[in-house]
């Protein structure tokens, strides 16, 4: 049963940070939009993809949560016996996109919230406000591969 516990305490890691990033990095594009949309309402759309961008790292955690929780059998009612080393395994394979997906998301929504400043004064332009904080995204995603990678590594 500990194995377990600390299997999900790996999960429950990977949803709350993961998702702390996001929601901070949100909280940043999300005032530096509402200035802007003050002045110009016409711009919501274009807004509304800045400040949802940083948002992707806590769907990421909250799918590793999700994977955590098919893993030791919970989804069917039956829980599976691991080992407390198989937990810590476990807790291990969700750090990649939990300690990433807590930085990515608040640095993400830093390079949105500039991004509401380029739309402001350069609409054309605002795809490449767009490009900047999809290579912060990158590492997001590359940190949820190698997460899943290491999950089903982990042999119950």
């Amino acid at each position: 049963m500990e194995g377990i516990v600390i299997a999900l305490i790996g999960g429950a890691i990977a949803v709350f940070m993961a998702g702390t990033g996001s929601s901070i990095g949100i909280g940043y594009a999300g005032q530096a939009a509402n200035g802007l949309l003050s002045e110009e309402p016409e711009k919501f759309g274009t807004m509304l993809m800045l400040v949802a961008l940083p948002g992707t790292q806590g769907i990421y955690g909250f799918l590793t949560g999700f994977l955590v929780i098919q893993k030791v059998g919970l989804m069917g009612g039956a829980l599976i016996s691991i080992s407390v080393s198989q937990g810590w395994q476990i807790l291990g394979a969700c750090l990649p996109i939990a300690i990433s997906g807590l930085f990515s998301g608040i640095h993400q929504g830093k390079v949105c919230a500039a991004g509401v400043g380029v739309a402001a004064k350069h609409p054309g332009d605002v795809m490449k406000a767009v490009i900047y904080a999809a290579l912060v995204e990158t590492y997001a995603v590359l940190a949820l591969v190698i997460t899943i990678f290491l999950l089903n590594g982990v042999k119950l």
